[in-house]
């Protein structure tokens, strides 16, 4: 999901003064690469690809249980696109090295390539969901406007159910209930995947940091079961619940506040 692409590169460079103090000058050259070194980790770690696999492996494993149990209506799987099947972090690193933050305009000229790769067992797991009569919603808060990118991404790696039927994008509101209640009409939604919280309910949508902490605490079974969470440290709802979606606040005085030291 790609609805807030807060700068993390203002946390990244709070992060180097607490830990070595610089001249101003060298922070600001330091601050661009904050992104930089998220989607490095995206792209390079071996820890990113298990915790992926980790995640589709549970997500299996429930798929299987719930085959097992059988539904009153045709089962479903709702998933997220970005940063859950596929992987925008070189849309990261170059915005990030060109100093620049997410932006329409350059999401766009990237999302028309529709050569985005896939996150790492994503592409085995709908596939055996498919294969076992289980339909493939993908919610994402693109745009209408990139459908046919999207499709042509997702049909790019042969993904099932990339059709106009099933790919359900952003209207007039960020918020995915108002789509997931509409395939849950004709569907048993099995499972929810996502990378960002507001991919699973609306309990977690445009909260404060606190809040969103307390329903999770309260969803805690939720997760590994009907929930799949994917990891992204690239963007999410994480950085500005911090500061209660308020971007006119000034944030490195806010991050001093959240972060813990000893």
């Amino acid at each position: 999901m790609f609805s807030n692409r807060f700068p993390l590169f203002l946390a990244c460079a709070l992060l180097f003064a607490c830990k070595a103090p610089k001249p101003a000058a060298q922070h600001a050259a330091l601050a661009p690469y904050g992104p930089a070194f998220a989607a490095l980790w995206q792209q390079r770690s071996a820890e990113y690809k298990a915790l992926c696999f980790q995640a589709y492996n549970f997500a299996r494993l429930r798929l299987n249980e719930d085959l097992q149990r059988g539904a009153s209506k045709p089962m479903a799987i709702v998933t997220d696109i970005d940063e859950t099947v596929l992987d925008n972090s070189p849309y990261n690193v170059h915005v990030a090295l060109k100093g620049e933050n997410y932006s329409d305009k350059t999401w766009q000229e990237w999302t028309s390539k529709a050569i985005a790769d896939t996150v790492p067992g994503a592409l085995s797991f709908l596939k055996y969901a498919a294969e076992k009569g289980v339909h493939v919603y993908y919610i994402t808060n693109r745009s209408e406007a990139e459908r046919g990118v999207t499709l042509q991404n997702l049909q790019r790696w042969n993904f099932p159910d990339a059709d106009n039927e099933h790919l359900i994008p952003k209207t007039t509101t960020s918020s995915k209930e108002e789509r997931r209640l509409q395939v849950a009409k004709t569907h048993e939604i099995i499972l929810l995947m996502g990378d960002n919280l507001g991919d699973f309910s609306a309990i977690f949508e445009k909260q404060p940091a606190d809040k969103r902490e307390a329903a999770t605490k309260q969803a805690a079974a939720e997760f590994g079961s009907r929930f799949i969470v994917l990891p992204n440290p690239m963007y999410g709802d994480w950085l500005p619940a911090l500061f209660q979606y308020n971007y006119k606040q000034n944030i490195d005085s806010i991050l001093q506040t959240q972060l813990k030291n000893y």
